[in-house]
């Protein structure tokens, strides 16, 4: 018997993940721990002429590749998944779909959930996928595509190419989910809110599982155009592994990236009951609003800081309990001091034996994605004691070094790690942190 909803305890037991860094996720976490850049010189289109043209892309991905066993979400007897999308449904959908739904698979696969099918119904099983900018090239295709040749020539795929929802109802429907179905849009925290609310659904008893995390696909001229034009990304084209360096003195700007992770949430005791390997359990939940400026952080994060509080209450768990940091920090200027001054904030008292790290060091900044990617790093610090490091990191920013936070300089650590704290913060001032625990 399930515990009383107000007891419910959300755990992880799937992890997938496609990145600048692996087409997986244990391809993923390996390259992460060996400090291994995915950034590179744009190839998604023809730069010339941005001030900006490197970018995290996925490459090599293929989602229509066979998977080595076949799974029956369907239940014993049905017909098989074989495989993330067939090329029929690469034509009708757009790429942040291809990505999310390949990883949406994998962390099934991964959770080993597939088995126990034929006694847990699916009307218990949710979907909450956020994508930040949904399908902006297959918009700006189909929109050029309808300039050269008029209406005719706009696809009947268009609004399934680029709907931000269609990746959740995709995973739905190749997962047999028919529980709650939603997509989060809030900027680049969209996928650390996605986790958030899944959990939240569990623990009040609207769901048993939930697949949840993020995606995006935006490297195309009008978005990297547009961040260019805002001056927010790093111009470092001539060396791309070395462009995103958070906290270190000579950052000049964020790196795009692509891709998707998400997590399988679980209740504890339906995880137990099968036998599921555990990675770690989702404590706690903070969600704030800075209420101060559409793209920049409030002076020292004031809302970032209570998202973290906030998530540590939820939690019940003391800042002195919280090893690791994975911070949301961009290579910005501005936004990784004002996120480090928060931390500091937060874990003062401990922060000596606190370890923070940025892991867009290497993949750039996955978007609507980035929450996910950013939790995926402290839940594998749970589960494995090693603590991914912040790349590139080589003469710490005065100001951040006066923090006295250690910012894990390019190298992994290992450390036992029973809790871990996640950060995702979006433009329009919303901000996400999640609390994870050993179970």
């Amino acid at each position: 018997m399930l515990a009383a909803p107000s007891n419910r305890r959300v755990v992880i037991t799937g992890l997938g993940a496609v990145t600048p860094v692996g087409l997986s996720a244990p391809d993923t976490w390996a390259s992460l721990v060996a400090g291994k850049s995915g950034i590179g010189a744009i190839t998604h289109f023809d730069a010339t002429g941005c001030t900006a043209r490197i970018a995290g892309e996925v490459r090599g991905f293929d989602p229509t590749a066979a998977i080595a066993t076949p799974v029956h979400p369907r239940g014993p007897g049905s017909d098989p998944v074989t495989q993330a999308l067939t090329p029929k449904d690469i034509r009708k959908l757009g790429r942040f779909t291809h990505l999310g739904v390949a990883a949406s698979l994998e962390a099934y696969i991964d959770s080993g959930l597939d088995a126990a099918r034929g006694e847990l119904p699916s009307e218990r099983i949710g979907v909450n996928l956020g994508v930040g900018l949904g399908g902006l090239p297959e918009i700006v295709a189909m929109h050029d595509i309808w300039r050269a040749g008029g209406f005719r020539k706009i696809s009947p795929f268009f609004i399934l190419q680029s709907a931000p929802n269609i990746l959740a109802g995709q995973a739905a429907i190749l997962l047999n989910c028919r529980g709650p179905n939603m997509s989060i849009a809030s900027a680049c925290a969209t996928s650390g809110h996605s986790i958030g609310e899944s959990a939240k659904a569990i623990a009040r008893g609207d769901a048993d599982v939930m697949v949840a995390g993020g995606a995006e696909a935006v490297i195309t001229p009008v978005a990297v155009g547009a961040f260019a034009q805002m001056k927010a990304l790093s111009t470092r084209n001539e060396e791309p592994a070395r462009a995103s360096r958070p906290y270190d003195r000579d950052r000049d700007g964020f790196v795009i990236g692509e891709g998707a992770v998400v997590f399988i949430l679980e209740e504890l005791e339906l995880a137990r009951r099968r036998g599921a390997r555990i990675y770690a359990e989702v404590a706690g939940y903070g969600a704030s609003a800075d209420a101060y400026h559409l793209s920049s952080l409030a002076p020292e994060a004031e809302g970032s800081r209570r998202s973290m509080q906030l998530a540590l209450k939820d939690a019940a768990l003391a800042p002195e309990r919280v090893g690791y940091v994975s911070a949301h920090a961009t290579s910005t200027p501005g936004g990784d001091g004002e996120e480090g001054a928060a931390i500091a904030a937060v874990f003062g008292a401990v922060k000596d034996r606190l370890h923070v790290s940025a892991i867009k060091s290497m993949t750039g900044h996955l978007l609507g994605a980035a929450g996910a990617l950013g939790a995926f790093a402290a839940v594998k610090a749970i589960a494995t004691g090693t603590i991914a490091p912040t790349i590139n990191l080589e003469n710490v920013d005065p100001a951040c070094a006066a923090l006295g936070l250690n910012f894990t300089a390019n190298q992994a650590v290992q450390k036992p790690v029973d809790a871990a704290l996640a950060n995702s913060f979006g433009f329009g001032g919303t901000n996400a942190s999640l609390v994870f625990t050993r179970p």
